[in-house]
């Protein structure tokens, strides 16, 4: 039997010890102050709770329920995320065509195509000063706005600078919600669920994708754009009936909305106000440190907040370089490039299935399987496929089934680990203080990136060959299975609080971390 007495996370050493965080009024202004205090009378003490045992279900049923419900209504959003993704697939060949009232050329196909990239980062820098201001859902309601703005500017359009100024909009829309999605489900979600829930929103991308494609085949791409406002104004309206994240309320003050947040979410008053405690006690050793008084870009430049930062934004780089994202961009040409016995387009549809069963398989996994041991797998495996497809096609363009079956095992083993983990880390690893603005801040400068590697590709393909091309993938997934292998810590199960404490740690290496402190994280 577990001695309870041991501490195991800042929560459990104070309950351990019966007592309520000590406040000093020094450390607080007035206001929260009394608010602090009137909430702790409120609740009494921690004396009165339960003892805690480490993986006890935090949850109620009815608390998994509200879970599922809130994460639904960001579910619709992210599908209606998907939608200009896939609205460029099919506007471009109707206004192509001879009869079109808007007929455009090649460079101006392409501008429509990619002009929504292009916006995304500026939407993602804004997100994070955004979302710290008014909070998390107020964040992801505001962003429904620009994203039905955006479709309505396309759908009556009457020139191409409309259609233009529609995607851009678009994009912008599609930026904001980016990061405060991943950071909202991260904080409302408990831990053995919050791997699930922060997967969940890439399964719905696809799907609000494969929407598009599916209204694109049976009506015309203005009937589309308008159709494309619904999933918007739904997740506004689902939105309105969830509870704001509490731990934004409990940092802002407002600890009996956070409160009654954290009740609703976890289904048990009891497991409610431990999490809370928790939150409480963590934000009050901050203000003992004096960390609330240190300016944004000196708090990121420390070690607790900066290891994480790196290893986030060196996964997303390599990411990229490994072609997730090229790939579905240009599914076609590369299929073709690559040769084999299967016909492009059947081969790239055949790859959006793929990615969109793995998906759903890599959410379910992660209620299983360890984060390290999964993204370790997609890494190998992407690396092997990728590899080896270079080795092909260095002799020429491939022929029979390989080429088409490793394209397929690359996007099966890339999305396993690769496409979800870099979202679920910005979730996980940064601390409370910091999440929302470098959580922003990580999405512009991946998108931008992202932007950057889409408009390159094409000279590479000139340049290097798809060997060469797939060489790159795979040497870029080669290097970021080994920087996770030493660097990434292993979170399923853990509490934020747990794992920010395994940050505040001199460790660098997860390899080298001492056994005693890899138990609590």
């Amino acid at each position: 039997m577990r001695d309870t007495n041991k501490s195991d996370g800042a929560h459990e050493s104070m309950l351990g010890d019966a007592r309520i965080p000590q406040i000093t009024k020094n450390n607080l202004k007035d206001e929260e102050y009394e608010a602090l205090q009137s909430f702790l009378r409120s609740i009494s003490s921690t004396a009165t709770l339960p003892p805690y045992v480490k993986g006890e279900t935090y949850s109620s049923v009815r608390g998994v329920l509200n879970q599922c419900l809130i994460t639904c209504a960001v579910l619709i959003l992210a599908a209606g995320a998907g939608h200009p993704i896939g609205f460029s697939a099919v506007a471009l060949p109707q206004l192509r065509e001879e009869n079109s009232t808007l007929r455009i050329d090649d460079d101006m196909g392409s501008w429509i195509a990619s002009i929504h990239s292009a916006a995304t980062p500026l939407g993602s820098m804004l997100s994070g000063p955004v979302m710290e201001a008014i909070g998390r859902k107020r964040t992801l309601q505001a962003s429904t706005l620009p994203l039905v703005l955006g479709w309505i500017i396309i759908g009556t359009a009457t020139h191409h600078i409309l259609i233009l100024l529609g995607r851009v909009v678009c994009g912008f829309a599609v930026g904001i919600l980016a990061a405060p999605s991943q950071v909202y489900l991260g904080e409302i979600s408990e831990p053995r669920l919050r791997g699930l829930l922060i997967g969940t929103p890439f399964v719905a991308y696809s799907l609000g994708v494969l929407y598009v494609y599916a209204l694109g085949g049976a009506m015309s791409w203005r009937s589309v754009a308008h159709l494309s406002i619904v999933l918007p104004c739904l997740a506004f309206a689902a939105l309105c009936f969830s509870p704001e994240s509490p731990t934004w309320l409990a940092r802002r003050g407002r600890f009996h909305d956070a409160m009654a947040a954290m009740a609703r979410l976890r289904g048990d008053p009891d497991t409610a106000q431990r999490e809370l405690h928790e939150l409480i006690s963590a934000r009050e050793k901050e203000k003992a440190r004096g960390e609330e008084r240190v300016r944004f870009l000196a708090t990121v430049l420390r070690p607790p907040v900066l290891k994480p930062l790196l290893l986030i934004n060196a996964f997303n780089m390599l990411q990229i370089l490994s072609g997730s994202y090229v790939v579905i961009f240009y599914a076609v040409d590369i299929v073709d490039e690559a040769g084999g016995s299967m016909q492009p387009h059947l081969a790239a549809n055949a790859s959006a299935i793929v990615r969109l069963a793995v998906t759903v398989l890599a959410c379910i996994l992660l209620l299983k399987v360890t984060r390290r041991a999964l993204v370790l797998v997609s890494g190998l495996g992407t690396a092997a496929c990728t590899l080896g497809l270079a080795y092909l096609l260095y002799w020429g363009k491939g022929t029979g089934i390989m080429p088409p079956l490793l394209i397929l095992g690359y996007v099966a083993f890339n999305t396993l680990g690769f496409f979800l983990l870099p979202g679920l880390m910005i979730g996980e690893l940064l601390p409370t203080k910091v999440r929302g603005l470098c959580g922003g801040y990580i999405f512009c400068l991946f998108n931008a990136v992202l932007f950057g590697f889409t408009k390159l590709f094409p000279v590479m393909k000139t340049e290097m060959g798809m060997s060469g091309v797939f060489g790159v993938f795979g040497a870029s997934a080669a290097l970021a299975t080994v920087i996770l292998f030493l660097l990434l810590p292993e979170t399923k199960g853990k509490s934020l609080i747990q794992i920010e404490q395994y940050y505040q740690k001199p460790n660098v290496l997860w390899v080298t971390r001492k056994k005693g402190e890899g138990q609590n994280v």
